[in-house]
């Protein structure tokens, strides 16, 4: 019962609309019906601008984390679940939220919670990889892939490294999920009319 209830927290947790929340909220605005219609921060950076888009990347980040760091909060201290399958959990309520009709974003933000909450190294390596890249490209769904691209391969050497098959599984199904919710992406991309960004 107790492993149950920590899954749908994570779950919730996961599926709070930052994107969609802060639009209605202070800009009466829904973002599903401009851009690319995807709750996630990029479609809020393009829709809103850079203050609204840096607040719901931060929220998304701390729905993953927080997902990771339940198993802290005393009352669920006996509960036998490894953390990083709530992180997952909380990945798939972002995105199949319930809060907004099961239409979220693309798990890049509430990803690199999930890491940041279980591998804090790991995401200063990503941190820095995903900025480089964007700077250089500017493309934001590029550069997610190659941030996810760059994890997966860290996940295999510390694997190998430490035995740690937990993180490279919890990476695995991330890059599955970040690159399967980019395929219209890597379309627009190979066809060279996918977006830039004007905000950096």
């Amino acid at each position: 019962m107790t492993i149950f209830l920590l899954l749908l927290i994570a779950y919730l947790i996961g599926s709070i609309p930052s994107g969609l929340w802060i639009g209605k909220i202070f800009f009466n605005t829904d973002i599903r019906e401009h851009g690319s219609g995807n709750l996630g921060a990029t479609n809020t950076f393009r829709i809103l601008g850079k203050k609204a888009g840096l607040v719901v990347t931060f929220m998304d980040v701390l729905k993953g984390t927080a997902a990771v760091l339940l198993p802290l909060i005393p009352f669920f201290a006996a509960a036998n679940i490894h953390p990083l399958i709530l992180g997952i959990t909380a990945v798939i309520g972002h995105m199949f939220p319930i809060f907004a009709s099961f239409r979220g974003g693309k798990a890049v933000a509430t990803s690199a919670g999930v890491v940041l909450g279980y591998a804090p190294m790991l995401f200063i390596i990503l941190f820095i990889v995903f900025f480089l890249t964007l700077k250089l490209s500017k493309i934001v769904s590029l550069t997610s892939m190659v941030a996810a691209s760059v994890a997966l391969i860290y996940s295999i050497v510390y694997y190998f490294v430490t035995g740690d098959y937990a993180l490279f599984i919890l990476i695995f199904f991330l890059f599955s999920f970040i690159m399967y919710r980019h395929r219209a992406n890597i379309k627009r991309i190979k066809d060279g009319t996918e977006p830039k960004v004007k905000w950096l």
